[in-house]
C-alpha cells in the first residue's frame, strides 16, 4: 500500500537551515509547504508563501490558502538576527527580531493547530539556539562583524520556554512539541572564528 500523505509546514524555508530541513523532509516523503519573507532558490516545496510572519493576518491567510486537509508537522524555523553592539541597539532592531522570532512562532502555531488536530501523529518542532541557553563568547568573534546579539539570545530563550508551555497545553490534542537548539552552523565564516568556535565543540567542528 502507498504511504499516507504527510504534510509539513516549514517557516524560513528559504534560508540555509530551512533549505536543509526541506531536503530532509522531502527525502522522508513529506509534502512541504514553505512560509518565508522571500522565495526559495530550491524546489522542494509543493507551495510557498511570501509573507511577513510578524503579521497575524498574513500568517492566518497564508495557512488557509494552502488548502491543507491536515498538517502532520510544523517546523517553526524562521528567525532574524542583528549584529550591532548592545549599546547601539535600536527599537527597530528589537522589533524586527522579536517580530520574526517570537510573534512569528506564536502566530504560525495558532494558525496551524486546527490542521494539526486532524493528524494522527501531529508534532511541532521549534528551532531555538545554543544562545538561548548560554551567552556567546565575544572572544571568538575577532575576525567577523557578526557577534551574536543579546536580543537574539533573549528571543531564543523565549522560544525554549514557549516550547515548554505549548508542550503542556497542546498535549490534550495529542500534539507533541519539542525544541532543537543548534550550535554554530558553518557558513564560510572567517578562519579564526571557525577555528576558535570548533575548539569549544566536543566534536571539534561546527555543524554542517
Amino acid at each position: 500500500m502507498p504511504s499516507p500523505e504527510r504534510n509539513v509546514i516549514i517557516t524560513g524555508h528559504a534560508g540555509q537551515l530551512g533549505t536543509e530541513l526541506c531536503r530532509q523532509f522531502k527525502e522522508a516523503g513529506y509534502r512541504i509547504y514553505g512560509l518565508d519573507r522571500k522565495s526559495a532558490q530550491h524546489h522542494y516545496c509543493e507551495r510557498e508563501k511570501e509573507i511577513d510572519l510578524a503579521c497575524r493576518e498574513e500568517v492566518f491567510a497564508a495557512v488557509k490558502e494552502l488548502g491543507l486537509s491536515k498538517l502532520d508537522v510544523l517546523v517553526n524555523n524562521a528567525g532574524s538576527a542583528v549584529f550591532t553592539p548592545f549599546l547601539e541597539r535600536t527599537e527597530e532592531e528589537i522589533d524586527a527580531v522579536t517580530g520574526s522570532n517570537i510573534k512569528g512562532l506564536i502566530y504560525t502555531t495558532q494558525a496551524c493547530v486546527p490542521y494539526l488536530r486532524k493528524s494522527d501523529t501531529p508534532a511541532v518542532v521549534n528551532i531555538a539556539s545554543l544562545y538561548g541557553i548560554v551567552s556567546p563568547d565575544p572572544r571568538i568573534y575577532t575576525d567577523c562583524a557578526r557577534n551574536s546579539s543579546e536580543i537574539y539570545g533573549a528571543t531564543k530563550a523565549a522560544i525554549i520556554n514557549m516550547t515548554r508551555y505549548l508542550a503542556v497545553h497542546l498535549a490534550a490534542d495529542g500534539i507533541r512539541v519539542n525544541a532543537v537548539s543548534p550550535g554554530g552552523i558553518f557558513n564560510h565564516q572567517g578562519e579564526d572564528f571557525v577555528r576558535n568556535y570548533s575548539y569549544r565543540c566536543p566534536l571539534g567542528r561546527m555543524a554542517k
